[in-house]
């Protein structure tokens, strides 16, 4: 599998290069820019003490998050959603799939009764916009958590984060088992996945399709080993971005 040569120059179990710009806004709580090559997501954490009023007395948090792309991310302009005066079915979903990955990894009660609302704008989009999103909001909560702490709306011993979440797409081309599909990939598989997978190497949540021909057991079980290997070494950019320079 790993002498395969794509267009991009890399072998089929290589991720395309992760760049994570941590605190990239200055008005966020928490925030990244991250790029899976060609896709880039701007991830903002908001922090706001208090919950929706459904949640009010319970002595617990919510995390949640909304997804959308500008209108110039792809080839050609797409027109705003709030244009067209309702939010497409797409976005609604992706939105949810961020919000649960991100809760998998939270526990809400040492949250307590605050609410961080992760926002993932699609500045570029070259395949994988919501795994990219996954992975870079991880980043942004985990600031936002820490920012308040420092405000004292969370105990200063209490754990809101018990693991990480990161997210790769796999998908099959001309039959072989590939990481992290650009978009010129990703349009022609046979066979498309998306992978949520927490620190301990633990499954949130798999989306696959197949887009040509269905997939055997042995094809799903090579998909679920990248996938796992993937978020294994996205997890390992994360905790890179989240550690503190050396002082020089």
């Amino acid at each position: 599998m790993t002498d395969i040569i794509r267009a991009d120059g890399r072998t089929a179990d290589q991720l395309r290069t992760i760049t994570i710009e941590r605190g990239w806004s200055a008005q966020a709580e928490g925030s990244a820019l991250i790029s899976f090559g060609g896709t880039k997501v701007l991830c903002t954490a908001s922090f706001t003490n208090g919950v929706p009023r459904w949640l009010v007395g319970k002595g617990k948090g919510w995390v949640t998050a909304e997804y959308a792309m500008l209108p110039r991310a792809t080839n050609t302009r797409n027109d705003r959603e709030s244009i067209k005066g309702r939010v497409g079915g797409r976005t609604h979903e992706i939105s949810r799939l961020i919000g649960r990955a991100l809760r998998a990894v939270v526990d809400t009660k040492a949250l307590g009764e605050n609410t961080i609302v992760i926002d993932c704008d699609v500045l570029q989009a070259d395949g994988g916009t919501r795994t990219a999103a996954i992975t870079g909001a991880y980043v942004a909560l985990a600031d936002a958590i820490e920012w308040g702490r420092e405000k004292k709306f969370i105990g200063q011993r209490s754990t809101p984060l018990i693991d990480s979440v990161a997210a790769v797409s796999v998908g099959i081309i001309d039959g072989e088992p590939m990481l992290d599909l650009a978009y010129v990939e990703d349009v022609r598989a046979e066979t498309d996945m998306n992978v949520v997978v927490t620190g301990r190497g633990l499954f949130v949540e798999v989306q696959g399709t197949a887009e040509g021909a269905p997939f055997d057991k042995r094809e799903l079980d090579a998909l679920l080993e990248l996938g796992l290997a993937g978020c294994a070494d996205l997890r390992e950019h994360q905790l890179a971005a989240l550690t503190p320079a050396d002082p020089a």
